[in-house]
């Protein structure tokens, strides 16, 4: 709502963050129902405030479909498709049966809704490397995002139909 600088007053500016922090708890409402991916933030303990730290929702996905203990993921859902995961499924009422976990096939796909930076591409690309070699990973998004073009989607008045031209 703000086309320069001259234009600027102190309301703009306050609805403006207000927007964004609206925006990112938002966001966090969408996530509550998730159990393991329901935080980017590890606050540490009360005696080490010191040992918080960030840790993206990507990464965090990308690790668990690379763990080697290989624990039923709890967030990550795997869809039947085939002959094979079907009777896989069907037995599984009356015998024990893993669930198909996602690092068992050799290509990981990963589709990106709402964009993904080239920075959050080469970290998925390092992080499959190092846990799991020899995997095939292909990144896919919506959008390619640069630095410029997130902060316009953080303003964006619909977030479903951003007007920022990315």
């Amino acid at each position: 709502g703000c086309d320069s600088s001259l234009n600027l007053t102190s309301q703009k500016a306050t609805d403006a963050v207000d927007g964004i922090f609206r925006s990112l708890r938002d966001i966090a409402r969408v996530r509550m129902h998730m159990k393991q991916f329901n935080s980017i933030h590890n606050p540490g303990s009360n005696t080490h405030q010191a040992s918080a730290s960030y840790k993206p929702l990507l990464k965090q996905v990308v690790e668990e479909i690379c763990n080697p203990d290989r624990p039923d993921p709890v967030d990550i859902e795997h869809i039947s498709s085939g002959l094979t995961d079907l009777l896989k499924t069907g037995f599984s009422m009356f015998m024990k049966v893993n669930r198909p976990h996602p690092g068992d096939h050799p290509l990981l796909i990963i589709f990106m809704v709402g964009g993904v930076s080239v920075s959050e591409v080469k970290m998925v690309k390092d992080l499959v490397a190092t846990r799991k070699p020899g995997t095939q990973v292909i990144v896919l998004s919506s959008v390619l995002l640069t630095p410029h073009s997130a902060v316009e989607l953080l303003f964006a008045p619909d977030r479903l139909r951003p007007d920022a031209h990315i």
